[in-house]
């Protein structure tokens, strides 16, 4: 961390729930962040981590409260700011750029109004001139368009990127002295993302702004930040410099996330970390993380550690961090051998197929085989295809040409044109457990579904069917009767598998289907999906743009750019030595601990 003043100084923070016994979300935080730095804040979903985030803008969510602490910027506390004085704040000396752009962009105003309102509202500039001049500069820096036809669009009319980009350029016009970043790139293709990092790099340093960057994608700040805090269940559990940490993790929860990233060279296994994070109100006597902890003895269940500084800057709660440590220089346990590509019959082949969306084209002679017991990849940027290409396979999408077959029969365009057994045997996971997943009905009912669509079965085989397949994904029969919002992102995810696997499918289409989830229950799932197709001989077709996951679980990758596919082949082959130039791109703008640590000595 730099010499200087803290521009960002965090104080004993509390957050509680605002009713009842008023249990704490977030208690003890306590952060100082230098003008041109940007700080790493991690852990998984429930950590705290967002919370915090806000609380630095002086804000909660609604149902809680900040109890206690200060946060200081540039020595001023504006938690004892009055309510509205510290709302004319955000925006001009605080500044927070949310993970969907949709949701920081008004959808009914031009991009060019929306920039001008930011300015007026805190007073920047004497005149429109002086304004309209600052609009055009924030525009340039984020690397957007200037002209007056970008301006008049609507958010709309942007790619995902660029309306990211906007959100940016608006949280960055007043030039602020601080930037909370919350996950602003987890639902982007790695080269879009790649260009929004360097953004963010490139305007913090330029600006000497304080950056808090919230994500749980730890490739991603271990490329960005200096320094790295993790949190776990609403406690900090370890601070140091990003190379310490994730070389010299001396937290076991900290260990366990790094062993759960993804590597673009796939040496090492992904582990993930059994149970969930308890919960505001459930949370143990002692350490909150011993219920899932491989270190844990009887003294960290009585009461809870300090967090205790071990080396310069480097800070952790952990009664045992010295065995951590002795045992963080040990080697990280080596992937399992993937299953050899058998040559024999496809189970899908893809003859020349064009598709649209009315008139536009989005598929262009598109050829591909998917093998029986094979894991095939499929990878490119957003925008590339290879949803489309996935959803024609699977009879999502009919509007195409060319020619798709499934054990040697054609397919139909269309899954309603398809037979009972041909639906059956191609089943479709898709991205979004949020979205695919009925409210209204317990998993019970969800995972049963395809039982009673596609076998002439009774209730009781019904339950016994349902409670096998959610346990071949690892979730137990405790969730049979919870509704999708009872649960957790992973677990929603494997609900989504279970459901598919019940109909007891040949071919797998998984659609991006661990994008928005931390890398421990990402790991989690990658492990799941290998072992099922280790067990059942199925087919996979693994859709992502994140390269760093395929080593681990398929064989062949096809690359797909601009509705065509440019490179395909072995997956060590491809990723080793890429013969097109786009995958060399994609290669270099994937986030990468290996290279991030080499970057840093």
């Amino acid at each position: 961390m730099s010499d200087g003043a803290p521009a960002l100084e965090v104080v004993d923070l509390r957050v509680e729930v605002d009713y009842g016994a008023r249990e704490d979300i977030v208690d003890e935080i306590s952060l100082q962040v230098v003008a041109g730095e940007v700080l790493g804040l991690v852990g998984e979903s429930g950590s705290g981590k967002t919370t915090v985030g806000l609380a630095i803008l002086g804000h909660t969510r609604r149902g809680a409260r900040i109890a206690r602490g200060e946060v200081r910027i540039e020595g001023r506390d504006i938690l004892a700011l009055p309510p509205l004085e510290r709302q004319r704040l955000r925006g001009r000396l605080v500044s927070y750029v949310p993970q969907d752009p949709a949701s920081a962009l008004s959808p009914a105003m031009r991009i060019g109004r929306q920039l001008e309102e930011a300015l007026t509202e805190h007073g920047f500039g004497a005149s429109d001139a002086e304004r309209q001049a600052r609009i055009v500069e924030v525009l340039g820096e984020v690397l957007l368009p200037t002209d007056a036809t970008f301006l008049r669009r609507y958010p709309h009319q942007l790619s995902g990127g660029q309306q990211q980009r906007v959100a940016l350029a608006m949280a960055f016009a007043n030039r602020p002295r601080v930037i909370v970043l919350d996950e602003p790139t987890t639902g982007l293709d790695v080269t879009t993302q790649a260009h929004v990092l360097e953004t963010v790099r490139e305007l913090c340093a330029a600006h000497g702004v304080a950056a808090v960057y919230v994500s749980h994608d730890l490739a991603v700040v271990a490329t960005l930040a200096s320094r790295v805090a993790v949190m776990y269940s609403g406690r900090l559990a370890e601070v140091g410099p990003t190379g310490t940490l994730f070389r010299l993790a001396a937290h076991p929860y900290t260990r366990r996330l790094v062993e759960a990233i993804p590597e673009l060279s796939g040496k090492h296994a992904l582990v993930g970390i059994p149970g969930t994070a308890p919960r505001p109100g459930h949370r143990p006597t002692g350490c909150f993380f011993a219920p899932r902890c491989p270190y844990m003895e009887m003294s960290c269940t009585v009461a809870p550690p300090e967090l205790e500084t071990i080396a310069a800057e480097h800070e952790v709660r952990c009664f045992r961090y010295a065995d951590v440590l002795r045992d963080a220089v040990a080697a990280r346990p080596m992937a399992t051998p993937r299953a050899e590509i058998e040559v024999e019959d496809a189970l899908v082949s893809v003859l020349g197929v064009d598709a649209s969306y009315g008139a536009r084209q989005v598929l262009y002679d598109v050829e591909l085989v998917i093998r029986p017991r094979e894991c095939l990849a499929l990878v490119g940027e957003s925008g590339s295809g290879k949803t489309t290409l996935a959803r024609c396979i699977a009879g999502l999408h009919a509007t195409y040409t060319g020619a798709i077959a499934y054990q040697g029969r054609p397919l139909l365009a269309g899954s309603r044109a398809r037979d009972a057994d041909t639906r059956r045997e191609i089943q479709y996971v898709f991205q979004s457990p949020y979205n695919s997943l009925n409210p209204r009905k317990t998993i019970r009912q969800i995972v049963g579904q395809p039982v009673r669509v596609f076998f002439d079965v009774g209730g009781a085989d019904v339950r016994g069917r349902v409670t096998e397949a959610l346990e071949r994904v690892q979730l137990s029969r405790t969730v049979l009767d919870r509704y999708p919002h009872q649960l957790s992102g992973g677990e929603r995810q494997r609900a989504a598998i279970a459901r598919a696997l019940i109909a007891e499918p040949q071919l797998l289409v998984c659609d991006e289907v661990t994008s928005a989830l931390d890398v421990s229950v990402q790991a989690a799932i990658i492990d799941v999906l290998a072992e099922l197709q280790r067990e059942l001989d199925i087919g996979l077709l693994f859709v992502t743009h994140n390269l760093a996951l395929i080593r681990t679980l398929s064989q062949e990758v096809a690359v797909m750019s601009q509705g065509r596919i440019v490179e395909r082949g072995l997956v060590d082959d491809v990723l080793d030595n890429p013969s097109a130039e786009y995958t060399r791109k994609l290669l270099s703008d994937t986030p990468s601990l290996e290279a991030a640590l080499a970057a840093s000595g």
